[in-house]
């Protein structure tokens, strides 16, 4: 593969092959990755890319766009039949920019949004004040129950009725536990709310059945596709048809200009591999591995955050082992084990040093990895930060897990 590539740009060529061979050769817990089939990988490669096609299918504002229109119109079709909505656009180019979209579409600067603290597990597009969303509207944070370190309902209720938003948000992006979308909607409505779930990290999740469908309660949803989807990199947005125009505007001409029409027939190849029935199981798998994990985990003396998890992720307190998130994620790089440093509840420590890690299983669960080899991840994990300052053990063990990888091949087809 890759022989045109090779032939006229060595240079890329060759950074692109050995970042193949790193995540060939390492251990991939980052929540918010996946591997992306060949098949969506192919799409993202196709001659699509050359062709321009602002606005939307059929009211293009250029010519020649009769076959990508059936790619786009693929996409919105497969991804309404499995979330089960009402209006699909799936031409946002991430999830940041699909809420970013919604946001302009219902929204006035100033406008107040209730949404959850970055620190307890929010995302950066819902308030962050560096963020659009936090430079252009009054964001107002709910957190997290001190004690069980789960949503506390009569707090957000009360926030609400306090300060009158206009739009609350419920998703995140560091939270292992189920979400109430229909306490949401209780809340939006008593307060006469909008609700923009953002369900990019578990939309998987949902899309298996294995998570509630936040399309039942909420007039907006938005995701990436990505993550749990298994798609290429970007967004789209779901939402109650009576919005339809709203959102289509907001996203062309608002926040984009030309969709990506090679990622959108990538997003259309993902959509239907999802709606097999082996997706599913695969889903299942990532939730039994991240429930396996967590306990094993904390079979070792690590906390866990909230006591476990009933989704793809987990967060792990460091403090009684004495470490940061900062620290532990550069020990595991040494080995092969990518993870990403995480703010736990509450955390006394800044966001750019952490108190925890958090750990996710849709990548390895795509590789194949399954209880057994859990278990065994867990002890690497536990071996490198026991002998972190050991050099010549952490050599040894970066050589076992390079070794471990080799039983859960990835993209076989690429020679490095």
């Amino acid at each position: 593969m890759f022989e045109e590539l090779r032939k006229i740009d060595p240079v890329v060529y060759e950074s692109i092959m050995r970042e193949v061979k790193r995540q060939k050769e390492q251990i991939e817990l980052i929540a918010s990755e996946n591997f992306a089939p060949l098949s969506v990988m192919e799409a993202c490669g196709t001659p699509l890319t050359n062709k321009y096609a602002e606005g939307y299918p059929k009211a293009r504002w250029y010519g020649g766009c009769e076959f990508v229109d059936e790619a786009e119109s693929i996409a919105r079709a497969r991804v309404k039949d499995i979330f089960k909505a009402e209006h699909a656009n799936v031409q946002p180019h991430s999830g940041t920019q699909a809420n970013m979209a919604v946001m302009m579409a219902v929204l006035k600067a100033g406008d107040t949004i209730l949404a959850m603290d970055l620190a307890c597990g929010g995302h950066l597009s819902h308030g962050h004040p560096l963020n659009f969303s936090g430079k252009f509207y009054n964001v107002v944070a709910y957190g997290v129950n001190r004690d069980t370190e789960c949503l506390d309902y009569n707090e957000i209720e009360a926030l609400a009725l306090k300060h009158k938003p206009k739009l609350i948000i419920a998703g995140a992006s560091a939270y292992p536990r189920i979400i109430d979308f229909k306490k949401f909607r209780e809340i939006a409505d008593k307060v006469g709310a909008y609700l923009l779930v953002d369900m990019a990290h578990f939309a998987g999740l949902v899309a298996a059945g294995i998570y509630p469908n936040p399309c039942e309660y909420a007039e907006f949803v938005t995701s990436t596709t990505h993550k749990t989807l298994r798609g290429p990199r970007g967004g789209f947005i779901l939402c109650r048809k009576e919005f339809a125009k709203k959102i289509d505007t907001a996203v062309f001409p608002g926040t984009q200009g030309g969709p990506l029409m090679h990622i959108i027939a990538a997003k259309a190849v993902a959509f239907g591999l999802v709606l097999r029935p082996e997706f599913v199981e695969y889903s299942k798998r990532i939730v039994e591995n991240a429930r396996y994990f967590s306990f094993c985990m904390e079979k070792k003396g690590y906390r866990i955050v909230s006591g476990g998890t009933d989704t793809h992720l987990f967060l792990v307190d460091l403090r009684p082992k004495g470490l940061t998130g900062k620290k532990t994620a550069i020990i595991l790089e040494e080995v092969n084990i990518t993870v990403n440093k995480n703010l736990i509840p509450f955390d006394p420590k800044p966001p750019i040093v952490t108190s925890g890690i958090r750990i996710g299983t849709p990548a390895v669960t795509t590789r194949g990895v399954g209880r057994d080899g859990i278990a065994k991840i867990a002890d690497f994990i536990d071996e490198a930060l026991n002998n972190r300052d050991n050099p010549e053990i952490l050599g040894s063990l970066r050589n076992k897990v390079v070794d471990f990888v080799q039983d859960y091949p990835l993209y076989p087809e690429i020679k490095v």
